[in-house]
């Protein structure tokens, strides 16, 4: 889709145009995430970010937080309570 907005010179003078619309879309994705109408995953999507771990650092560069709460913390503790005691299984 493409949309075509009026922008003040005034605004546009402090950005590279070469890199205007990619900008212009990063700044939707990270509104997008923070306000969560979008997933983790979606961002990577989008962006063509190729791993979590590029999309995290491009979260974290942009100061957007990590959608973690409390009951992500318990799902990952009970994962890793049931990773303990799992037998290992490894030949020796």
């Amino acid at each position: 889709m493409q949309v075509t907005i009026d922008l003040p010179e005034k605004l546009l003078q402090h950005f590279n145009r070469d890199r205007l619309n990619h900008e212009i879309l990063e700044a939707l994705v990270i509104q997008a995430y923070q306000t969560e109408k979008i997933t983790h995953a979606e961002v990577g999507r989008i962006l063509k970010l190729p791993s979590r771990w590029k999309i995290n650092a491009f979260l974290k560069q942009h100061n957007a937080d990590l959608h973690y709460d409390e009951a992500d913390l318990e799902s990952d503790r009970a994962t890793l309570e049931q990773l303990r005691t799992k037998p290992n299984h490894t030949a020796s």
